[in-house]
């Protein structure tokens, strides 16, 4: 394997080597998570700090069942739908976890689940000014991406689609625009519903890809969390690799002219 595809992932202090990062919500219990976050391969596990989400219907803690020596826990502000609640939510999530990094949402409404853009580069820019490496969930827009970079986002998180839809990359062209323009890791968060999807993301030439209900809401997510690996590590390696150009017509990959074994 070459050295370019084994390059880390870097986010402010934190360096990884896979760039898949995954969920912890809407697992039927905490064993099959467990299965799905090992089948992944992931490194890093985002977990919603609001209260309420840190507990089952048994009063069993998430925390219990993620083994933090071999992963990294990402805080998330799930939920928020304000830049205070959300500010207040990033702290809960550094005093309880101990980390200095989280993965900013703010909401706009329970229906669409898109980012509400003024909430959140106002609780990017206050999170940013008090030492948080902020890694932000926006829509595709290439602009408010730019705008989010300068207020001194760690990663800008464009939607592939609504978060839970499934419907993956939607809009690749904006995609596009948000790499072209970035100085910072772009990182596909939202909406991914199977492999491909993943695959897509990354040949587009996105640093990671973020998800949950993919793997989650699947018939079986373990075996789901493998496919989501192998479409990540195959989406890397063919944006490395360069793909041919799209050409209206034919072109022969053998020679047309002269047979085999001519030597005139």
């Amino acid at each position: 394997m070459s050295t370019a595809f084994e390059k880390k992932l870097k986010l402010g202090k934190y360096e990884f080597t896979n760039r898949l990062f995954v969920g912890t919500g809407k697992y039927q219990t905490y064993e099959i998570m467990q299965e799905a976050l090992e089948a992944s391969k992931c490194e890093v596990v985002t977990v919603a700090v609001r209260r309420e989400r840190l507990l089952d219907s048994q009063d069993r803690n998430i925390l219990d069942f993620i083994d933090r020596e071999k992963y990294t826990l990402l805080p998330n502000t799930a939920g928020c739908f304000n830049a205070e609640d959300a500010i207040r939510c990033a702290k809960l999530g550094r005093e309880l976890l101990e980390v200095d990094w989280v993965k900013l949402e703010v909401l706009a409404d329970t229906q669409t689940l898109l980012p509400e853009p003024i909430g959140t580069l106002q609780a990017t820019e206050a999170l940013v000014k008090d030492g948080f490496t902020v890694l932000v969930y926006t829509n595709d827009d290439p602009v408010m991406a730019k705008r989010l970079e300068e207020v001194g986002a760690t990663s800008v998180m464009p939607a592939a689609a609504p978060i839970g839809t499934g419907q993956g990359v939607l809009n690749p062209n904006n995609i596009k625009i948000i790499l072209e323009r970035a100085n910072v890791p772009i990182i596909v968060d939202a909406g991914v519903g199977t492999a491909s999807d993943v695959s897509r993301a990354m040949e587009l030439g996105a640093e990671g890809v973020l998800l949950n209900t993919g793997i989650a809401g699947a018939k079986d997510p373990v075996l789901m969390a493998k496919a989501m690996h192998y479409g990540l590590e195959a989406g890397r390696a063919a944006y490395l690799a360069g793909r041919i150009g799209k050409k209206l017509y034919a072109t022969a990959s053998s020679p047309v002219e002269g047979t085999i074994g001519s030597h005139g």
